[in-house]
């Protein structure tokens, strides 16, 4: 039976491991951007206690490639760009996020293709989250 390309059903949730990958890779994610100082504007705005945001990494990935719906099921709902509205999210710090989660998921025992593919996905949330915070205080700024 030929596999599933990535992108169709939970073809992308198996490629990363399933819940036992995916919590893997956010641990090391939040590992490396608590010890790596190119990291600390983004690392600085999360909690203190950053368990949550672990937690809710992990849950959004789980249903974004294809999982269980985890995330809905304990936070509900989530648009990511509105999400992060609230912070001050440029070019900059989207890089950064991108960069750090790019070094944790080449460390994975991931296919070399599911690694292109999957920091070809996430760069579409990470700059709907730049735009909208831009837009967001841009629009602050003006008032």
């Amino acid at each position: 039976m030929p596999k599933k390309p990535y992108g169709t059903g939970n073809a992308s949730f198996q490629a990363a491991g399933g819940e036992k990958g995916l919590r893997r890779l956010v641990e090391l994610f939040f590992d490396r951007m608590s010890a790596d100082n190119r990291f600390s504007t983004i690392y600085a705005m999360h909690p203190k206690t950053n368990d949550v945001s672990r937690d809710k990494l992990f849950r959004f990935l789980c249903g974004w490639l294809g999982g269980p719906k985890l995330y809905q099921e304990k936070y509900g709902a989530i648009g990511i760009p509105r999400v992060h509205a609230h912070l001050k999210i440029g070019t900059s710090e989207r890089d950064q996020w991108l960069t750090c989660m790019s070094e944790t998921v080449d460390e994975q025992p991931f296919a070399a293709d599911f690694k292109v593919y999957l920091m070809e996905q996430l760069y579409v949330p990470a700059e709907a989250v730049r735009r909208r915070c831009t837009s967001a205080h841009q629009n602050l700024d003006a008032t």
